[in-house]
């Protein structure tokens, strides 16, 4: 069920779950006021709406009960942990002008940690107990060829973690290849039938847009508060890639994203950084033991880093550093290869790294030194980027920002050793390129801890 609140479409699922958390985290203050505070009502329940207030507006703001949301577990913790610091920080700031008794600063960590607790625990159970297509946008596709087909072979669960389709609506003069039973048909019009399915949003997939364009149609749908989209934009926000063999390059051009103003270049440079010198802090008794382990294995006066050339942002080749997993005369013939599964260059130290990604460590230096950042398409060899950018369209758009130690494709797709693989990563690379940002970096880096434990990847 939808209806409108100020002017936006809401649905009722949604609003019920922001009723619920917010009354969690009111309870959740009220509990704590009187557990740590003073016992005066009046001051209870005035420092419990202000403070439940920020934190549950907060959470709007960072998209916890957008129809859009798409975050594993992983994501929405972090989205939960900023809304509920944040909120709180903004209403004791708030507070802190009232002329009777504030919350301290244990009654504001015990608000921030039973509130932080409580609404992942909301969530997890919601997750579980709540049928998902509640929360889920129903989708209408108009069209019913091989476009609307794109849409229909979306068959992975992630893939389909916001949507549900409730049908297609074939357009005349195209091939239907959409099995008849998905179809919509009859004389209604489209906001008609689209009111009749109750549908949030509609996805424009015709084969050919140049005959019979329902403009008036779907201008009528958008003013009755129905979300419009072209196929580009929907497969691109549901499955966290560009598609190549339907871009468009109007779409890249007039469409959302692609921005590298001055506050993101300055954050970004500020979080690598500070990022790098913790890491650096953090992980060099193991960068010892990586030395140690290399020198045992293959004696005193074996180097331990090597330095490869790799095209950075913008073109530009610089030398990315690594601990050296490959043996010294690896690439003895000077031709460049592909890395592979069981590669027999590998040493047993070097496999090992690899698989951990300790290899990777020294590329700090980089970061520091500007040449790379945290989050980023991986660098690839200058002699791969010229024969993939004869061959792969677009694909030098991928050097439009610093290449990264880790990126979005890395944990999107596995380790690519061919031109296919390097198709498939560059779509990828191509939706961080156009929707990166700092949000975005640190849930890149935390979802990197993921690929790291369980070995995914790497070779």
């Amino acid at each position: 069920m939808r209806f409108r609140i100020f002017g936006h479409s809401w649905l009722l699922g949604l609003v019920l779950l922001w009723l619920l958390e917010f009354a969690v985290v009111f309870g959740c203050s009220v509990l704590v006021f009187r557990w740590l505070g003073p016992d005066q009502a009046p001051v209870i329940w005035r420092d419990a709406v202000v403070l439940t207030s920020c934190v549950m507006t907060a959470a709007i703001g960072l998209g916890l009960y957008s129809r859009r949301l798409r975050d594993r577990t992983v994501g929405v913790v972090l989205r939960i942990l900023v809304s509920v610091m944040g909120g709180a920080l903004v209403g004791w700031l708030m507070l802190a002008f009232a002329p009777d008794l504030r919350p301290t600063l244990s009654e504001m960590a015990g608000f921030v940690a039973i509130s932080l607790i409580s609404l992942v625990t909301v969530r997890v159970l919601m997750h579980h107990l709540v049928d998902e297509d509640i929360l889920k946008r129903r989708v209408l596709v108009f069209g019913a060829g091989n476009n609307a087909a794109r849409v229909m072979a979306l068959r992975r669960r992630n893939d389909q973690r916001g949507f549900k389709v409730v049908g297609f609506v074939p357009s005349s003069n195209e091939e239907r290849v959409v099995p008849a039973d998905r179809l919509v048909t009859g004389d209604r019009s489209l906001s008609a039938v689209a009111r009749a399915l109750e549908v949030d949003e509609i996805v424009m997939a015709m084969d050919d847009r140049r005959q019979q364009f329902p403009l008036k149609e779907l201008l009528d749908c958008r003013l009755k508060g129905i979300d419009v989209v072209e196929l580009a934009s929907f497969l691109e926000r549901e499955t966290g890639k560009v598609y190549l063999d339907i871009l468009i390059p109007s779409w890249m051009i007039f469409g959302d994203g692609f921005r590298r103003d001055f506050i993101r270049r300055y954050s970004e440079r500020a979080f690598d950084v500070v990022a790098s010198l913790v890491l650096l802090m953090l992980t060099l008794p193991v960068m010892l033991l990586t030395m140690l382990a290399i020198k045992l294995e293959e004696g005193i006066r074996a180097p331990l880093l090597y330095g490869q050339p790799r095209v950075g942002c913008a073109g530009k080749v610089f030398r990315v550093m690594k601990f050296r997993s490959m043996r010294t005369n690896a690439e003895s013939d000077g031709r460049a290869r592909w890395a592979k599964a069981n590669d027999d260059r590998v040493t047993r130290v070097g496999r090992f790294i690899r698989k951990v990604r300790i290899d990777e460590l020294p590329q700090l230096f980089n970061v520091l030194g500007g040449q790379m950042s945290f989050v980023g398409p991986r660098p690839e060899r200058p002699e791969f980027v010229g024969q993939l950018s004869e061959t792969i369209p677009y694909y030098d758009i991928r050097h439009a920002v610093k290449p990264g130690i880790t990126g979005w494709a890395q944990l999107c797709y596995p380790y690519g050793a061919s031109e296919q693989d390097a198709l498939e990563k560059l779509q990828y690379d191509l939706y961080y390129v156009k929707n990166h940002s700092l949000v975005v970096d640190v849930l890149i880096l935390l979802q990197t801890v993921e690929v790291i434990l369980f070995n995914k990847g790497a070779r």
